[in-house]
């Protein structure tokens, strides 16, 4: 993620992870390191674009993780620390949460603030 919380990516195609979820109030403190180690284990996957993320004040968050291919997102699913973190969080940290994987075909925006 840069500094603005837009990921920089090259053109498409590429893929989405979007990682959509509404937190109960377990432990905030361990979901909070817990999701700063999946993000640096991330940074280090081949394939890894780029993620951006935001949450709101209820509890609902989105997280969208860019790949190079569908291949990187499975290595990146696979990781063992990263399949434990998966499990504690159905378990202990969602009340509801959805994933969704999707190709990106096309993308624009502005440099403007």
């Amino acid at each position: 993620m840069s500094d603005t919380g837009f990921a920089r990516l090259p053109a498409p195609p590429y893929y989405a992870v979007v990682f959509s979820s509404r937190r109960n109030d377990a432990d905030p403190e361990g979901y909070a390191a817990a999701a700063d180690r999946m993000l640096e284990l991330a940074r280090q996957q081949p394939g890894f674009l780029g993620v951006e993320s935001a949450r709101d004040a209820g509890g609902f968050g989105i997280t969208v993780s860019y790949w190079e291919s569908e291949a990187a997102i499975r290595a990146w699913r696979q990781h063992a620390e990263h399949a434990e973190v998966r499990r504690h969080g159905r378990t202990h940290w969602y009340a509801h949460y959805e994933l969704r994987v999707a190709r990106v075909e096309r993308a624009s925006g502005s440099a403007g603030g």
